[in-house]
């Protein structure tokens, strides 16, 4: 596993993303709350170009939890693929329409002012 520095930490403010290059991949690199989170900017569908998506708002689930009412959750924490809009959860890397498809991570802290990204991600 590699470290790269791909930003300083002020350029990517809370809600917002930024697309890096590490080692020839293409990266999201997405601050949901303060956490920094890594996805690839592939989307497993057909290959496009996920991390251009934007960030919804969440997403409704309706589950025994709820007494299968509608509720709102995984507030500002999805990204929909731009091509068909197939919708993952970024911390996790869960697609949700699809269960037992899950992106591979890569782990992003902020070391001072730099934000770091390790090549060689974590599948979940």
């Amino acid at each position: 596993m590699s470290r790269h520095i791909v930003a300083a930490a002020s350029e990517i403010k809370p809600g917002e993303k930024k697309l890096v290059t590490v080692k020839g991949r293409e990266i999201g690199v997405f601050n949901i709350g303060g956490e920094l989170y890594g996805l690839p900017n592939v989307c497993p569908h057909q290959t496009g170009p996920l991390c251009a998506g934007r960030i919804a708002t969440g997403t409704l689930v309706a589950d025994g939890e709820s007494d299968w009412k509608p509720r709102w959750v995984m507030e500002d924490e999805v990204i929909a693929c731009p091509w068909h809009g197939l919708e993952y959860h970024v911390p996790t890397g869960q697609c949700l329409a699809y269960p037992e498809i899950t992106l591979r991570r890569y782990p992003v802290e902020v070391r001072g002012e730099e934000v770091v990204v390790t090549v060689g991600g974590v599948r979940a």
